[in-house]
């Protein structure tokens, strides 16, 4: 295990357009894995816009790891059916909290960096990394992939102390 860099929380806010995997609608629920940590939300019923607003956290170490999130439609008599995966590069994060560390950033609200979506993330739309009070956040839409359609909303939050 490398160098720490701080704790990251991970709120998994909503789910769009998620993909009917049972006959009329999904109990779906997420699972989020950085490196060898796991964590996951609950289930929710007979939902295919689903509302989690749960936050789940990690411990963040160097060598950065890509944050993998997977989408699952929870069955009672068989195998939970899979409803779609994204990623999501948290280097652009961490680069942000080591700017904020430089500029001596610590109240208000200022935009640190904007990301696009491009091969290396599962971005919807263009989103920033802004200092919240000390607190580097980034509100991200993340496409779903290998399904019809689907999208999940995340907020995560760097906390801790990123520079040295």
């Amino acid at each position: 295990m490398g160098e720490q860099l701080g704790q990251l929380k991970i709120i998994v806010v909503q789910g769009k357009r998620l993909v009917i995997r049972d006959f009329k609608s999904s109990d779906p629920y997420v699972v989020l894995k950085l490196g060898n940590q796991t964590a996951k939300t609950k289930v929710i019923n007979s939902c295919l816009n689903p509302v989690w607003n749960e936050e789940l956290n990690f411990t963040l170490t160097q060598p950065l790891g890509v944050l993998n999130l997977e989408v699952f439609d929870k069955d009672l008599l068989k195998s939970d059916d899979k409803m779609g995966n994204a990623f999501l590069n948290l280097q652009p994060l961490v680069s942000a909290a080591r700017l904020r560390d430089i500029l001596g950033v610590s109240s208000g609200e200022t935009t640190l960096r904007k990301v696009i979506p491009d091969n290396e993330n599962c971005l919807v739309r263009e989103s920033s990394i802004n200092c919240v009070n000390g607190e580097v956040v980034q509100n991200v839409w993340l496409r779903l992939r290998g399904v019809e359609s689907g999208e999940v909303e995340l907020t995560i939050k760097l906390v801790k102390n990123v520079a040295k």
